[in-house]
């Protein structure tokens, strides 16, 4: 569960950022000032449109490397227009099914990318996926979906949205706290309670600091935490830890209160070329990722989003951390070779 945004990207250079306010390689919401950004993208005849958001990148990747129709659900908030119709048809192509709740008094939410090289600034206006009211989760049809959410169990062969029980992973951004903590929260205490696995991701050094509470709040549910190196920066800035190693944190970010669960929380940190950071009860491992020769990268836009879902993909079939953390690399490997969070039709794998 979590914000969907169709995906404006295009290549711009400094000069462009500096006209709109918007810092290199950074995420942020929308202001007032960004928003003929949103127009002057559009014009542009080489911007591309693709169905994005962090956790609708996150389960577009797992439903890839999954190569099962249905395998996965999403739930979030869209506007009743053409580009919401758009986002739709193109996810539900890619396998995905989705449980959006359509707002008819607000636009189909955004998020602008603008690639400078090989870096990334992204600046989301969320629009209808900022209105995503606990309502529709609470909803008979969308409780159902939202019980098998994101990551049905892949052994389970018929594709039943009512055989909840078979339901065991969910996730959610940590950016879906600045629009329905309460959602997210109905959603990890029921994970809680039937002893299931709740994901979540710190997303942005913003969400550490200025949506601390809710984040704080949903923490004790937490079975995985991903991030990367400044958003786990900023969360140990901001818990008063004196320090910044990125292990140090890790560990303490794990060793965290937790309510139940069916194992103690692990914590993941990548950091783009330096290898993979993971504490995992009290053990602090590094894991390297792939290299890439500098010519074949394109845009850094969604690796971490990419990582997040090639490793769940491998999460349900019970794989160890080593397998989750090389399906992860895979993902992000292959996906900052292409504009946008795009990737081939079929991934080249081996399991």
């Amino acid at each position: 569960m979590g914000n969907p945004l169709l995906d404006v990207s295009a290549v711009v250079d400094k000069a462009f950022l500096a006209k709109y306010g918007v810092k290199l390689n950074n995420a942020v919401l929308a202001e007032e000032k960004h928003m003929n950004m949103y127009k002057e993208l559009a014009q542009k005849s080489s911007t591309s449109f693709v169905p994005g958001g962090a956790t609708q990148n996150s389960i577009r990747i797992a439903q890839w490397l999954l190569q099962k129709s249905k395998a996965t659900t999403f739930v979030g908030g869209i506007g009743k227009d053409e580009f919401g119709d758009k986002m739709e048809r193109l996810i539900t192509l890619e396998g995905v099914n989705v449980a959006y709740h359509e707002d008819p008094s607000a636009a189909t939410g955004s998020c602008a990318v603008l690639v400078v090289g090989d870096e990334r600034s992204l600046v989301a206006y969320l629009a209808a996926a900022g209105m995503y009211k606990i309502e529709h989760m609470r909803k008979s049809e969308t409780w159902a979906l939202a019980k098998n959410m994101i990551l049905k169990s892949y052994l389970a062969a018929k594709v039943n949205l009512y055989a909840v029980e078979k339901a065991q992973y969910f996730y959610s951004a940590g950016f879906f706290l600045t629009v329905s903590p309460e959602s997210l929260m109905l959603v990890a205490k029921h994970a809680a309670a039937t002893g299931k696995t709740f994901m979540m991701n710190l997303s942005a050094s913003f969400v550490c600091e200025r949506f601390k509470d809710p984040l704080m709040a949903a923490f004790p549910y937490v079975d995985y935490m991903f991030g990367n190196e400044a958003e786990a920066k900023a969360f140990g800035r901001v818990q008063g830890w004196s320090t910044t190693d990125l292990g140090r944190i890790a560990l303490k970010m794990a060793a965290l209160p937790k309510i139940c669960g069916t194992h103690k929380r692990i914590v993941v940190i990548t950091q783009g070329v330096d290898p993979v950071v993971v504490a995992d009860n009290g053990k602090l491992l590094m894991f390297p990722v792939l290299s890439l020769p500098k010519e074949k990268l394109v845009d850094t836009n969604a690796a971490g989003d990419a990582f997040v879902g090639g490793f769940m993909a491998q999460l349900v079939f019970g794989k160890n951390l080593a397998e989750c953390i090389r399906a992860g690399n895979y993902a992000a490997n292959t996906v900052i070779q292409h504009l946008g969070c795009t990737f081939p039709k079929k991934p080249n794998f081996s399991y």
